[in-house]
């Protein structure tokens, strides 16, 4: 049987957001996990708390052998590794790394939960996997482009510019 599709959202708004994101993506390889598919980088403003720095986000697609438990494990050893403390929800961090699709699971557990119960409502996490995965349909039957085109913040997410003052409104 072949490995699932599996995608991951990263996220970072401290520190060198972009080192982050590639520090996490080397990191999240192994014998049992590899990355076959990366998504552009995307700057978004902060989601859920408003007063932090604006975010990186990019979505990565892996082959893994690994069951949705234990990559939820590595995971969190990664950002644990990067210098990720959780102290406010939806605050600052070094980096975030979510388990957004596992192929076509869905899984509900105190720990865990697959698809990632927030994914239809971020544009952030939305526009990249669209880029990665177009036409890609949700365990529910609603397209990913669809979930995201009935988002009214999809257009405060933009392509990251290095360089580029993220207030800024002009593309």
């Amino acid at each position: 049987m072949s490995d699932p599709r599996v995608f991951l959202g990263l996220g970072s708004n401290l520190g060198d957001r972009a080192q982050m994101l590639a520090r996490a993506r080397a990191l999240l390889e192994g014998p049992d996990l590899r990355v076959v598919g990366v998504s552009r980088v995307y700057e978004s403003p902060p989601w859920g708390m408003a007063d932090q720095p604006w975010f990186l986000n990019q979505v990565v697609e892996l082959r893994t052998s690994l069951p949705p438990r234990p990559l939820l494990s590595r995971c969190l050893d990664v950002e644990a590794r990067l210098g990720r403390v959780r102290t406010v929800r939806w605050g600052p961090r070094t980096i975030d790394i979510d388990i957004l699709l596992y192929g076509g699971m869905e899984m509900n557990a105190p720990e865990l939960i697959i698809p990632h119960p927030r994914l239809r409502d971020r544009a952030f996490a939305l526009i990249p996997l669209e880029e990665l995965a177009p036409g890609l349909v949700l365990p529910d039957g609603t397209a990913v482009a669809s979930a995201l085109a009935a988002l009214p913040d999809r257009a405060t997410v933009r392509e990251y510019v290095p360089g580029r003052d993220p207030a800024r409104t002009d593309r």
